[in-house]
């Protein structure tokens, strides 16, 4: 197997941005998914619409999104990207209980989005926290992880199902 370069990492090991301006701009998407999970008396709170700070889902929904469209200015070696999409979904799962949040980003550019994704569902989910945080203090984050991604030099890529 090929050793893989840290392409974060300068010839001595310090931290540097990544030249993309040789990069052909093509259309890149990427889909991170996380989960925040609850007692079901929670999810049910959240589901009602009866939360203390108002609409849970909504709130959450604009959080993700807004954080995408700010991600390189919270990860410190991301470009800005002129992001085309930005979408964020969150369902109900019964069986965790809690929520499934799942966020899909788009650009055309000479760079992925893959961290826009992944940012868009943490602050989502830190969100749903937060709006519902006095209800149960105990909630759980989980299983951030990007699912896909498509375009770019290195192909399209599906995470393995668990």
């Amino acid at each position: 197997m090929a050793e893989k370069t840290l392409t974060h990492l300068g010839k001595s090991g310090e931290a540097r941005m990544v030249d993309v301006s040789e990069k052909n701009a093509t259309e890149r998407v990427a889909v991170a998914e996380g989960k925040v999970v609850m007692t079901r008396a929670t999810l049910e709170l959240v589901l009602s619409g009866n939360a203390k700070k108002g609409d849970v889902l909504g709130a959450a929904r604009i959080a993700g999104i807004m954080a995408a469209k700010k991600t390189s200015e919270l990860i410190p070696l991301c470009h800005p990207l002129p992001i085309s999409k930005a979408e964020v979904e969150i369902a109900a799962d019964e069986k965790l209980p809690g929520l499934l949040v799942r966020a899909t980003v788009k650009v055309t550019g000479p760079t992925g989005v893959e961290m826009e994704a992944l940012t868009a569902v943490s602050v989502a989910c830190l969100t749903i926290y937060d709006m519902v945080k006095a209800a149960e203090k105990g909630m759980r984050i989980e299983g951030i992880r990007l699912i896909e991604k498509t375009g770019g030099k290195s192909g399209d890529w599906r995470a393995k199902e668990n």
